[in-house]
């Protein structure tokens, strides 16, 4: 498969970890649009939100309490954003199920 961000579970390509468990990988981003920028995919290889069925569903869940605690360590005590891209209209870059974990500073309400 030709992934990055199956070859960055796997290994092949390094990032900076900040959280794992057997089901979920969490990294900083090389790009990032906040102080907090986090990059949170499952491990299992799902296109995008999209493409969640009823028996990846589970995922989303453990995502969501990943999220929660990549939070709380970086001490994002007065907020944060979770933003997940679909498609190509909607931004999303890497066809891999992946959420942005934003925080740090006051985060615009405002789409461009």
């Amino acid at each position: 498969m030709d992934c990055i961000f199956c070859k960055i579970i796997s290994g092949e390509i390094p990032s900076e970890k900040v959280f794992e468990n057997d089901k979920v990988l969490a990294f900083k981003d090389i790009n990032p649009m906040a102080p907090v920028h986090i990059l949170i995919i499952p491990k299992a290889h799902i296109e995008g939100a999209d493409c969640i069925t009823q028996e990846t569903a589970a995922l989303a869940g453990e995502i969501m309490l990943a999220a929660k605690q990549i939070a709380k360590s970086f001490n994002l005590d007065t907020g944060w954003r979770l933003v997940s891209n679909v498609g190509e209209d909607g931004g999303q870059t890497v066809r891999h199920l992946h959420f942005h974990l934003l925080g740090g500073k006051k985060l615009a309400t405002e789409l461009a």
